[in-house]
């Protein structure tokens, strides 16, 4: 018999762990940690930068004809990074400016493009995917176009665009152009 003062000894410690064990095992198993186990890591939710909603909206309607917002949303130092029907990169658009003539280029040949988000906005971080489709009449004017003006068109893409404090400052398009030139007859060659 051991005295008051004696420290305790377990005969059997492996029981005394055991007892631990089963005693917080809810607890474990809350926090993901049972048997070693760990969650797997889950990247927070972004949050998208307020505003962003706004940016697509006028993004459309800038694509639609109303180049007075060209100045609210683009960056004066906006990349565009496209492959574009006259052989360019896209490099050379600057600007507000740019943008608007880059558009007008385009809208030139369909004056009543509509331009409407079929997928999207995505948002992730300060990068926002709209999946787009625009539907037109052919006015005339496209090169190699075998075409009659008043011939309808409907070709899809995907903008890429990076919005930095509420403006666009880089541009990816991705536009179905064969689409577009097969419904015109543009003839390879």
């Amino acid at each position: 018999m051991r005295s008051r003062h004696e420290p305790y000894v377990h005969r059997h410690p492996h029981r005394v762990a055991d007892r631990w064990r089963r005693r917080h095992r809810w607890q474990r198993a809350r926090a993901g940690r049972w048997r070693g186990h760990r969650p797997p890591a889950v990247r927070p939710a972004r949050r998208h930068p307020p505003g962003t909603g706004e940016v697509i909206r006028a993004w459309v309607q800038l694509w639609n004809g109303d180049y007075a917002l060209a100045g609210r949303i683009i960056s004066p130092d906006v990349r565009v990074r496209a492959a574009l029907l006259d052989g360019g990169d896209g490099s050379a658009v600057r600007g507000p400016a740019g943008m608007v003539d880059l558009i007008g280029q385009i809208r030139g040949a369909f004056p009543d493009l509509r331009f409407t988000v079929e997928v999207g906005p995505i948002v992730d971080g300060d990068h926002v995917v709209v999946r787009w489709v625009a539907d037109g009449t052919y006015g005339g004017g496209f090169p190699g176009a075998t075409a009659a003006p008043g011939t309808t068109v409907r070709f899809t893409g995907t903008d890429t665009l990076r919005v930095r404090h509420g403006l666009i400052t880089d541009y990816w398009l991705n536009a179905d152009t064969l689409l577009l030139t097969t419904q015109l007859g543009v003839q390879a060659g």
